[in-house]
């Protein structure tokens, strides 16, 4: 059996879709003739937990773990809740204060690739041995934080492993980028970075074609796309709301705010009695103050639920039961690759979807190819409300279903699979 080790910065307890990408390819790997070897940090800064991941790591696997320093300690004495927030990626695209600025460029400027840094030296020294102990001959790193590949990277060298590296995001044209205050010094940095990265590593796996044809332009060496999916769950079942629920699952960043959706919204309930009696914006997760006050600008508050974070067997309760789940992303061309790990899961649940984002946003193309429901840009405010109506109409006939809905490439082990074939070596 082959043996693998995989470097992870998010492992459960870790909450959140960063962890379940490689606790689900771990969960499938040894039905494929591959034993997973983890290691992770032993004191990591997690922002959000969720113990019940822990039922789901396979009895048996070796898990080793190696004391991590993180700056993010010292800064939450200043402030605890900022900390967290610019730790989860929530950044505020307004008001920020003296203190949030100065977090952002220290952030951006002085750790470079990003707060994780100083695990590097560290885990190279740890893992040399791990890796001969154990007889590993291929390593795979999975970032961001993409400080993880540049402990992948220095590997290859002092033990001459096959080293495959996993972007579950983009590294540079990320958008939360250009809001760390870098200097034109950082931006080289990172570019050189990225650029040693994706030229040093035997083999690329990437979560998108977007994110693929970006990197095709950085580096020869191949790429594969391996999007993320979903699992299935004996507890995922549950009755469809009696009210019309418009749900979203998972944090909504500072940019995620599309107030043409708010505004169709406010339309409907100003002019259909009946949607305004039975209407309910269900919101679960971290919620950026910026969305809050665009939602509550058009007189939606006494309509939202805050759920605030969820576990996860919650919900996948939750995208069972909503009759309409909400899917958006930040509108710009840098988005447009982006394929959040939500989708696959809202896709298994069967229930139509309405998504928000960029022009050309590769999520469209997976939503219109299940017949799983609708995606639309941020300017297009007379077809959100007309997809918004025609499902009331549906919902208030008993008939908003997707009967036609093909998901099954997306499960996990089909996923793992796809992903054992690529861990073969010639």
């Amino acid at each position: 059996m082959q043996k693998v080790l995989i470097i992870t910065y998010y492992w459960p307890p870790a909450g959140g879709p960063g962890v379940q990408r490689w606790l689900k390819f771990v969960k499938y790997l040894r039905d494929f003739n591959i034993e997973p070897i983890i290691y992770t940090p032993e004191n990591p800064n997690y922002p959000i937990i969720d113990e019940t991941f822990l039922d789901e790591v396979p009895k048996g696997i070796k898990i080793y773990k190696k004391h991590i320093f993180e700056p993010y300690g010292f800064a939450r004495i200043f402030s605890k809740k900022k900390t967290k927030k610019i730790s989860a990626g929530i950044i505020n695209s307004k008001n920020q204060s003296v203190l949030e600025k100065l977090m952002l460029w220290i952030r951006g400027n002085l750790f470079i690739p990003d707060a994780r840094k100083f695990w590097i030296k560290p885990s190279v020294a740890f893992l040399t041995n791990i890796i001969e102990q154990e007889g590993i001959e291929t390593v795979i790193t999975t970032g961001p934080p993409h400080s993880i590949h540049l402990i992948g990277l220095e590997l290859k060298k002092s033990s001459k492993v096959r080293w495959i590296t996993d972007f579950r995001d983009p590294w540079t044209s990320i958008g939360y980028h250009k809001k760390l205050k870098l200097t034109v010094s950082s931006q080289t940095k990172h570019k050189r970075l990225e650029q040693l990265v994706l030229n040093e590593a035997d083999k690329i796996i990437v979560t998108s074609n977007t994110t693929k044809q970006e990197f095709s332009k950085i580096t020869n060496k191949p790429i594969t796309v391996i999007t993320n999916g979903y699992d299935t769950y004996g507890a995922s079942t549950a009755i469809l709301d009696v009210d019309f629920t418009v749900s979203h699952i998972g944090s909504l960043l500072s940019g995620r705010n599309p107030k043409n959706l708010w505004k169709a919204i406010s339309e409907l309930i100003h002019e259909i009695p009946d949607f305004k009696k039975y209407f309910k914006l269900q919101l679960a997760g971290v919620i950026s103050s910026d969305v809050l006050e665009s939602i509550y600008f058009f007189g939606l508050q006494p309509y939202t639920e805050l759920l605030g974070y969820i576990s996860h067997e919650e919900a996948l309760r939750y995208q069972k039961k909503s009759q309409v789940l909400l899917l958006i992303e930040i509108d710009s061309e840098e988005t447009q690759g982006i394929i959040p790990g939500k989708v696959f899961e809202y896709m298994a649940a069967k229930r139509p979807i309405l998504g928000v984002g960029p022009s050309k946003w590769e999520v469209g193309s997976l939503i219109s190819e299940s017949n799983t429901g609708r995606t639309y840009d941020y300017q297009q405010f007379n077809e959100l409300k007309n997809s918004l109506l025609e499902w009331f109409q549906d919902y208030k006939k008993g008939q908003l279903a997707l009967p036609f809905a093909k998901v099954e490439q997306y499960h996990r082990r089909e996923l793992t699979k796809k992903l054992s074939k690529y861990l073969a070596w010639e």
